[in-house]
Protein backbone atom coordinates (compact mmCIF):
# COMPACT_ATOMS: atom_id res chain seq x y z
CA UNK A 1 0.00 0.00 0.00
CA UNK A 2 1.30 3.51 -0.97
CA UNK A 3 0.65 6.65 0.76
CA UNK A 4 -0.44 9.79 -0.51
CA UNK A 5 -0.89 13.20 0.93
CA UNK A 6 -4.14 15.34 0.12
CA UNK A 7 -3.16 19.26 0.35
CA UNK A 8 -7.15 20.36 -0.19
CA UNK A 9 -8.58 23.73 -1.48
CA UNK A 10 -8.29 26.78 -0.28
CA UNK A 11 -10.38 28.93 2.49
CA UNK A 12 -10.60 32.88 2.37
CA UNK A 13 -6.69 32.69 1.50
CA UNK A 14 -4.63 29.94 0.20
CA UNK A 15 -0.91 28.85 1.46
CA UNK A 16 0.31 25.72 0.20
CA UNK A 17 2.01 23.88 3.15
CA UNK A 18 5.26 23.23 1.25
CA UNK A 19 7.35 22.02 4.22
CA UNK A 20 4.50 19.21 4.45
CA UNK A 21 5.06 18.53 0.88
CA UNK A 22 8.60 18.48 1.28
CA UNK A 23 8.85 16.43 4.28
CA UNK A 24 5.92 13.81 2.95
CA UNK A 25 8.66 13.57 -0.49
CA UNK A 26 11.59 12.65 2.40
CA UNK A 27 9.55 9.71 4.05
CA UNK A 28 8.90 8.04 1.12
CA UNK A 29 5.27 9.03 0.20
CA UNK A 30 4.26 7.83 -3.27
CA UNK A 31 1.98 11.14 -4.00
CA UNK A 32 0.08 14.79 -3.02
CA UNK A 33 -3.07 15.21 -4.32
CA UNK A 34 -4.82 18.96 -4.98
CA UNK A 35 -8.47 19.63 -5.04
CA UNK A 36 -11.22 22.40 -5.81
CA UNK A 37 -14.51 23.33 -5.39
CA UNK A 38 -15.74 26.91 -5.70
CA UNK A 39 -12.30 28.99 -4.67
CA UNK A 40 -8.40 27.80 -5.67
CA UNK A 41 -8.56 25.33 -8.73
CA UNK A 42 -6.37 22.20 -8.19
CA UNK A 43 -4.11 22.75 -11.67
CA UNK A 44 -2.45 25.60 -9.93
CA UNK A 45 -0.99 24.14 -6.75
CA UNK A 46 -0.70 20.79 -8.79
CA UNK A 47 2.17 23.17 -10.72
CA UNK A 48 3.83 24.53 -8.25
CA UNK A 49 4.35 21.58 -6.38
CA UNK A 50 5.58 19.66 -8.86
CA UNK A 51 8.13 22.29 -9.66
CA UNK A 52 9.31 22.57 -6.14
CA UNK A 53 9.83 19.07 -5.82
CA UNK A 54 12.21 16.00 -7.37
CA UNK A 55 10.91 12.56 -6.72
CA UNK A 56 7.06 12.32 -5.08
CA UNK A 57 3.98 12.49 -7.85
CA UNK A 58 1.70 14.90 -7.95
CA UNK A 59 -2.17 14.37 -9.02
CA UNK A 60 -5.57 16.57 -8.80
CA UNK A 61 -8.63 14.99 -7.30
CA UNK A 62 -10.12 16.44 -9.13
CA UNK A 63 -10.49 18.77 -11.61
CA UNK A 64 -14.05 19.56 -12.12
CA UNK A 65 -15.26 18.54 -15.68
CA UNK A 66 -17.81 21.20 -15.75
CA UNK A 67 -15.19 23.83 -15.47
CA UNK A 68 -12.97 22.67 -18.40
CA UNK A 69 -13.43 20.84 -21.60
CA UNK A 70 -11.73 17.28 -22.12
CA UNK A 71 -8.73 18.96 -24.93
CA UNK A 72 -8.46 21.24 -22.13
CA UNK A 73 -7.61 19.08 -19.38
CA UNK A 74 -5.54 16.66 -22.05
CA UNK A 75 -3.44 19.68 -22.70
CA UNK A 76 -2.47 20.58 -18.87
CA UNK A 77 -2.29 17.19 -18.41
CA UNK A 78 0.01 16.71 -21.17
CA UNK A 79 2.05 19.63 -20.06
CA UNK A 80 2.34 19.02 -16.75
CA UNK A 81 3.55 15.62 -17.13
CA UNK A 82 6.27 16.50 -19.49
CA UNK A 83 7.37 19.63 -16.75
CA UNK A 84 7.47 17.45 -14.13
CA UNK A 85 9.57 14.17 -15.82
CA UNK A 86 6.31 12.02 -15.70
CA UNK A 87 4.95 12.72 -12.21
CA UNK A 88 1.75 14.09 -12.84
CA UNK A 89 -1.21 12.30 -12.18
CA UNK A 90 -4.87 13.31 -13.81
CA UNK A 91 -7.82 13.21 -11.72
CA UNK A 92 -11.04 13.55 -13.27
CA UNK A 93 -14.70 14.18 -11.71
CA UNK A 94 -18.29 15.43 -12.46
CA UNK A 95 -18.55 16.90 -8.80
CA UNK A 96 -22.03 17.57 -7.50
CA UNK A 97 -24.93 19.50 -8.87
CA UNK A 98 -24.96 22.37 -6.55
CA UNK A 99 -21.34 22.99 -7.89
CA UNK A 100 -21.64 22.27 -11.86
CA UNK A 101 -25.15 24.28 -11.97
CA UNK A 102 -24.66 26.86 -9.21
CA UNK A 103 -21.32 27.28 -9.95
CA UNK A 104 -20.37 26.87 -13.25
CA UNK A 105 -23.33 27.06 -14.75
CA UNK A 106 -23.56 24.51 -16.83
CA UNK A 107 -26.14 21.49 -16.72
CA UNK A 108 -25.43 18.53 -14.58
CA UNK A 109 -27.47 15.93 -16.74
CA UNK A 110 -25.93 12.14 -16.70
CA UNK A 111 -22.71 13.03 -14.79
CA UNK A 112 -21.09 9.30 -15.47
CA UNK A 113 -22.59 9.48 -18.86
CA UNK A 114 -20.01 12.26 -19.75
CA UNK A 115 -17.36 11.32 -17.62
CA UNK A 116 -17.19 8.41 -19.66
CA UNK A 117 -17.21 10.71 -23.17
CA UNK A 118 -14.55 13.11 -21.36
CA UNK A 119 -12.10 10.34 -20.56
CA UNK A 120 -12.72 8.54 -23.79
CA UNK A 121 -11.48 11.70 -25.61
CA UNK A 122 -8.54 12.12 -22.68
CA UNK A 123 -7.70 9.08 -23.73
CA UNK A 124 -7.74 9.58 -27.29
CA UNK A 125 -5.20 12.95 -27.47
CA UNK A 126 -2.93 11.08 -25.15
CA UNK A 127 -2.89 8.08 -27.46
CA UNK A 128 -2.51 10.67 -30.96
CA UNK A 129 -2.92 7.41 -33.13
CA UNK A 130 -5.78 9.81 -35.29
CA UNK A 131 -7.03 12.65 -35.57
CA UNK A 132 -9.42 13.67 -32.53
CA UNK A 133 -13.20 12.63 -33.56
CA UNK A 134 -16.10 12.07 -30.67
CA UNK A 135 -19.64 11.83 -31.60
CA UNK A 136 -21.81 11.68 -28.34
CA UNK A 137 -24.74 13.71 -26.18
CA UNK A 138 -22.39 15.46 -24.06
CA UNK A 139 -19.48 16.30 -26.38
CA UNK A 140 -19.11 16.88 -29.96
CA UNK A 141 -15.26 17.24 -31.71
CA UNK A 142 -15.33 18.84 -34.26
CA UNK A 143 -18.49 21.08 -33.06
CA UNK A 144 -21.15 20.96 -35.66
CA UNK A 145 -23.95 22.26 -34.05
CA UNK A 146 -25.94 25.45 -33.69
CA UNK A 147 -23.64 28.49 -34.31
CA UNK A 148 -20.87 26.35 -35.79
CA UNK A 149 -19.12 27.48 -38.56
CA UNK A 150 -18.18 24.44 -40.24
CA UNK A 151 -14.76 25.41 -40.29
CA UNK A 152 -13.81 22.93 -37.64
CA UNK A 153 -11.53 19.89 -38.44
CA UNK A 154 -10.09 17.01 -36.39
CA UNK A 155 -7.03 17.54 -34.70
CA UNK A 156 -4.01 15.50 -33.48
CA UNK A 157 -2.18 16.59 -30.52
CA UNK A 158 1.14 18.29 -31.46
CA UNK A 159 2.49 17.88 -28.71
CA UNK A 160 3.04 14.05 -27.85
CA UNK A 161 1.27 12.07 -24.55
CA UNK A 162 2.05 9.45 -22.76
CA UNK A 163 -0.70 7.22 -23.43
CA UNK A 164 -0.58 5.02 -19.80
CA UNK A 165 -0.59 8.37 -17.88
CA UNK A 166 -2.76 7.33 -15.14
CA UNK A 167 -5.94 8.92 -14.53
CA UNK A 168 -8.19 8.48 -11.45
CA UNK A 169 -12.07 9.52 -10.89
CA UNK A 170 -13.73 10.38 -7.70
CA UNK A 171 -16.32 8.09 -7.10
CA UNK A 172 -19.47 7.55 -4.16
CA UNK A 173 -21.68 5.21 -5.63
CA UNK A 174 -21.90 1.90 -6.56
CA UNK A 175 -22.25 3.00 -10.42
CA UNK A 176 -19.67 5.35 -10.01
CA UNK A 177 -17.09 2.65 -8.55
CA UNK A 178 -17.87 0.77 -11.10
CA UNK A 179 -17.47 3.12 -14.15
CA UNK A 180 -13.90 4.07 -12.62
CA UNK A 181 -12.49 0.14 -12.96
CA UNK A 182 -14.03 -0.11 -16.11
CA UNK A 183 -12.51 3.25 -17.73
CA UNK A 184 -9.76 4.75 -15.29
CA UNK A 185 -6.61 3.29 -13.47
CA UNK A 186 -7.80 4.53 -10.19
CA UNK A 187 -10.56 6.24 -8.24
CA UNK A 188 -11.02 8.20 -5.07
CA UNK A 189 -13.35 7.16 -1.78
CA UNK A 190 -14.16 10.48 0.10
CA UNK A 191 -13.99 8.31 3.24
CA UNK A 192 -13.98 4.60 3.91
CA UNK A 193 -14.27 1.97 6.54
CA UNK A 194 -11.16 -0.18 5.70
CA UNK A 195 -13.22 -3.61 7.11
CA UNK A 196 -15.88 -2.92 4.43
CA UNK A 197 -14.30 -4.12 1.24
CA UNK A 198 -17.45 -5.85 0.27
CA UNK A 199 -19.53 -2.43 -0.65
CA UNK A 200 -16.98 -2.12 -3.11
CA UNK A 201 -16.06 -5.34 -4.49
CA UNK A 202 -18.48 -6.39 -6.73
CA UNK A 203 -18.66 -3.10 -8.78
CA UNK A 204 -14.89 -3.21 -9.12
CA UNK A 205 -15.12 -6.94 -10.46
CA UNK A 206 -17.99 -5.81 -13.21
CA UNK A 207 -15.85 -2.69 -13.68
CA UNK A 208 -12.94 -4.60 -14.60
CA UNK A 209 -15.23 -7.40 -16.81
CA UNK A 210 -16.55 -4.67 -18.50
CA UNK A 211 -13.29 -3.26 -19.47
CA UNK A 212 -12.93 -5.97 -22.02
CA UNK A 213 -8.80 -5.72 -22.02
CA UNK A 214 -6.46 -7.09 -20.32
CA UNK A 215 -6.75 -5.27 -17.13
CA UNK A 216 -6.34 -6.84 -13.60
CA UNK A 217 -8.01 -5.81 -10.74
CA UNK A 218 -4.96 -5.66 -8.49
CA UNK A 219 -3.97 -2.91 -11.07
CA UNK A 220 -6.83 -0.67 -10.24
CA UNK A 221 -5.98 1.52 -7.09
CA UNK A 222 -9.01 2.31 -4.90
CA UNK A 223 -7.10 4.85 -3.15
CA UNK A 224 -10.22 6.29 0.08
CA UNK A 225 -9.14 9.74 1.73
CA UNK A 226 -8.21 9.07 5.20
CA UNK A 227 -8.32 12.43 7.68
CA UNK A 228 -6.25 12.16 10.77
CA UNK A 229 -6.20 14.59 13.79
CA UNK A 230 -3.60 13.57 16.00
CA UNK A 231 -4.15 15.03 19.33
CA UNK A 232 -4.34 14.58 22.96
CA UNK A 233 -8.23 15.25 23.28
CA UNK A 234 -9.68 12.94 21.68
CA UNK A 235 -13.05 14.20 22.19
CA UNK A 236 -11.39 17.65 20.27
CA UNK A 237 -9.59 15.98 17.52
CA UNK A 238 -12.98 13.63 16.68
CA UNK A 239 -15.10 17.05 16.73
CA UNK A 240 -12.82 18.40 13.32
CA UNK A 241 -14.15 15.24 12.03
CA UNK A 242 -17.37 15.15 12.67
CA UNK A 243 -17.67 18.61 11.28
CA UNK A 244 -16.39 17.30 8.05
CA UNK A 245 -18.42 14.19 7.88
CA UNK A 246 -21.61 16.52 8.91
CA UNK A 247 -21.07 19.25 6.12
CA UNK A 248 -21.10 16.04 3.70
CA UNK A 249 -23.63 13.64 4.85
CA UNK A 250 -26.61 16.76 6.27
CA UNK A 251 -25.11 19.60 3.64
CA UNK A 252 -23.52 18.24 0.34
CA UNK A 253 -26.54 18.59 -1.72
CA UNK A 254 -30.45 18.40 -1.58
CA UNK A 255 -32.38 16.04 0.17
CA UNK A 256 -32.60 13.13 -1.83
CA UNK A 257 -29.56 14.13 -4.19
CA UNK A 258 -27.68 13.72 -1.40
CA UNK A 259 -24.73 10.40 -2.32
CA UNK A 260 -22.74 10.84 0.43
CA UNK A 261 -25.89 10.83 2.86
CA UNK A 262 -26.50 7.35 0.61
CA UNK A 263 -23.03 6.30 1.15
CA UNK A 264 -23.39 6.55 5.31
CA UNK A 265 -26.54 4.46 4.98
CA UNK A 266 -25.07 1.95 3.23
CA UNK A 267 -21.92 1.81 5.64
CA UNK A 268 -24.54 1.18 8.43
CA UNK A 269 -25.73 4.54 9.49
CA UNK A 270 -28.69 4.91 8.06
CA UNK A 271 -30.57 6.80 11.10
CA UNK A 272 -27.69 8.96 12.17
CA UNK A 273 -27.72 9.82 8.49
CA UNK A 274 -31.11 10.96 8.03
CA UNK A 275 -30.81 13.15 11.55
CA UNK A 276 -27.97 14.29 10.58
CA UNK A 277 -29.25 15.41 7.63
CA UNK A 278 -32.53 16.45 9.16
CA UNK A 279 -30.81 18.62 11.74
CA UNK A 280 -28.15 20.16 9.04
CA UNK A 281 -31.39 21.28 6.41
CA UNK A 282 -32.77 22.71 9.54
CA UNK A 283 -29.71 25.01 10.12
CA UNK A 284 -28.92 23.81 13.18
CA UNK A 285 -25.09 22.38 12.52
CA UNK A 286 -23.74 22.11 16.01
CA UNK A 287 -26.17 19.31 16.55
CA UNK A 288 -25.89 17.75 13.32
CA UNK A 289 -21.76 17.66 14.01
CA UNK A 290 -22.84 16.43 17.67
CA UNK A 291 -25.18 13.91 15.85
CA UNK A 292 -22.28 12.27 14.09
CA UNK A 293 -21.80 8.83 16.02
CA UNK A 294 -18.22 7.91 16.99
CA UNK A 295 -17.80 4.88 15.65
CA UNK A 296 -18.11 6.42 12.33
CA UNK A 297 -15.26 8.45 12.96
CA UNK A 298 -13.11 5.98 14.13
CA UNK A 299 -13.32 3.31 11.57
CA UNK A 300 -12.91 5.78 9.25
CA UNK A 301 -10.87 8.29 10.31
CA UNK A 302 -7.43 8.79 12.35
CA UNK A 303 -8.10 10.41 15.89
CA UNK A 304 -6.74 11.03 19.32
CA UNK A 305 -2.99 10.77 20.31
CA UNK A 306 -0.31 9.33 18.14
CA UNK A 307 -0.08 5.56 20.04
CA UNK A 308 -3.78 5.54 19.30
CA UNK A 309 -3.98 6.41 16.19
CA UNK A 310 -0.72 3.62 15.91
CA UNK A 311 -3.37 1.43 16.88
CA UNK A 312 -6.23 2.26 14.35
CA UNK A 313 -3.22 2.21 11.51
CA UNK A 314 -3.81 -1.36 11.60
CA UNK A 315 -6.98 -2.51 10.25
CA UNK A 316 -5.73 0.11 6.88
CA UNK A 317 -2.26 -1.91 6.85
CA UNK A 318 -4.47 -5.48 6.85
CA UNK A 319 -6.38 -3.76 4.11
CA UNK A 320 -3.98 -3.14 2.44
CA UNK A 321 -1.69 -6.12 2.81
CA UNK A 322 -5.15 -7.84 1.55
CA UNK A 323 -5.26 -6.10 -1.44
CA UNK A 324 -8.54 -3.90 -1.37
CA UNK A 325 -6.52 -0.41 -1.06
CA UNK A 326 -3.72 0.57 -3.33
CA UNK A 327 -3.42 4.04 -2.07
CA UNK A 328 -3.92 5.33 1.52
CA UNK A 329 -4.51 9.96 0.40
CA UNK A 330 -4.23 11.23 4.45
CA UNK A 331 -4.94 14.49 5.57
CA UNK A 332 -2.84 15.61 8.44
CA UNK A 333 -3.17 18.38 10.85
CA UNK A 334 0.52 18.01 11.75
CA UNK A 335 4.53 17.26 10.37
CA UNK A 336 4.19 15.01 13.32
CA UNK A 337 1.50 13.01 12.05
CA UNK A 338 2.57 12.72 8.83
CA UNK A 339 5.41 10.90 10.56
CA UNK A 340 3.33 8.78 12.06
CA UNK A 341 1.49 7.41 9.54
CA UNK A 342 4.64 6.78 7.38
CA UNK A 343 6.53 4.92 10.31
CA UNK A 344 3.05 2.31 10.34
CA UNK A 345 3.14 1.93 6.78
CA UNK A 346 5.84 2.86 5.10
Amino acid sequence: MKLGLMLGYSGPQYKLPMDMVLEAERLGYDSVWTAEAYGSDAVTPVAWVLANTTRIKAGTAIMQLAGRTPACSAMTAMTLDHLSGGRFLLGLGPSGPQVVEGWHGERYGKPLARQREYISIVRQILAREAPVTHHGEHYQIPYTGPGSTGLGKPLKSILHGDPKLKIYTGAVTASGIQLAAEIADGTFVVWMNPQRYDLFEPSLLTGIEQAGTDKRLQDFDLAPFVRVAMGDDLDACRRVIKEFLALYIGGMGARGKNFYNDYACRLGYFDAARKIQDLYLAGDKAAAVAAVPDSLVDESSLVGPAPRIREQLKAWKQAGAKGHIGTMVVTVNTLEALRVVAEEIL
